[in-house]
């Protein structure tokens, strides 16, 4: 909730200290919001996009959005509990006793490690199975993070273009009155503005934000690897716990494992 709340919060305030900051020294924001350097920069962002990555891949980047700002929250603490659980089960009554308790881990990765190990895999074989799943979802979030930092790179170019476009018509319209001329070279920047804005605070922190819920996702994967090969070896449930809360930062270590003499 924090980390959602984090991110709308940061681009408020990226949004006012820019704006108004502008306002402040005296500027008018119906000169920065200007239809024709916004169609220039954006329209030409998403114009690059669509050719480079695709029509499938731009129409995800608003769920990717969606995505970053409002990001899965992983309960890694209860997923841990979980697991303590079942190992106490499974060291009573067998691997065999724990299927039913499966839908206590709320996350559909550990819920297919525990199955493939109740159904027999080895230890070796699990882990080579959650490691390519883990290098795949890796590859194909990282892809998702490229496709922004591109976003990022094609924005300030298409700004720069789009001022250069409008330096261009100023220059050729130049009359005798210096003062308009001077104006319309002002104006002329918005697009390279508006380039540079959206860049670094909008697309560029998606992908930042994107990258921030992949090591979220990851982390959890690696605990419930962990978890479930630690469940088939049979090992004590209390050293299981330990193993797997040794995986969470000191502040999280404290407020969970419960030393039991």
């Amino acid at each position: 909730m924090m980390r959602m709340y984090g991110g709308i919060l940061g681009l408020s305030l990226g949004v006012l200290s820019i704006f108004g900051a502008f306002l402040l020294e005296g500027g008018s924001l119906k000169a920065l919001f200007l239809i024709a350097p916004i169609i220039i920069v954006f329209g030409g962002t998403f114009a690059v996009t669509i050719i480079g990555f695709g029509m499938e891949k731009f129409t995800s980047i608003f769920k990717l959005i969606k995505i970053a700002y409002f990001p899965r929250k992983y309960d890694l603490k209860g997923l841990i509990n979980s697991y303590f659980s079942i190992s106490i089960k499974a060291r009573k009554e067998g691997l065999l006793a724990i299927e039913k308790e499966l839908n206590t881990l709320n996350y559909t990765f550990p819920k297919k490690m525990v199955r493939y190990g109740i159904d027999g895999t080895d230890a070796n074989m699990l882990e080579d199975i959650a490691r390519l799943e883990m290098k795949l979802v890796q590859e194909r979030h990282l892809a998702n993070v490229t496709i922004f930092n591109k976003m990022g790179g094609y924005a300030p170019t298409m700004g720069i273009l789009g001022t250069v476009m409008a330096l261009i018509m100023t220059l050729a319209n130049a009359g005798s009155d210096p003062d308009l001329l001077i104006k319309n070279i002002a104006t002329a920047f918005i697009a390279t503005l508006w380039g540079v804005l959206s860049a670094n605070l909008i697309w560029l922190p998606i992908g930042d934000r994107l990258k921030e819920c992949h090591l979220e996702e990851k982390h959890m994967m690696e605990i419930s690897l962990e978890g479930t090969i630690a469940l088939l070896s049979g090992e004590i449930p209390s050293i299981l716990k330990a193993r797997l809360v040794g995986m969470l930062p000191q502040k999280e270590q404290r407020e969970l494992l419960e030393f039991q003499i």
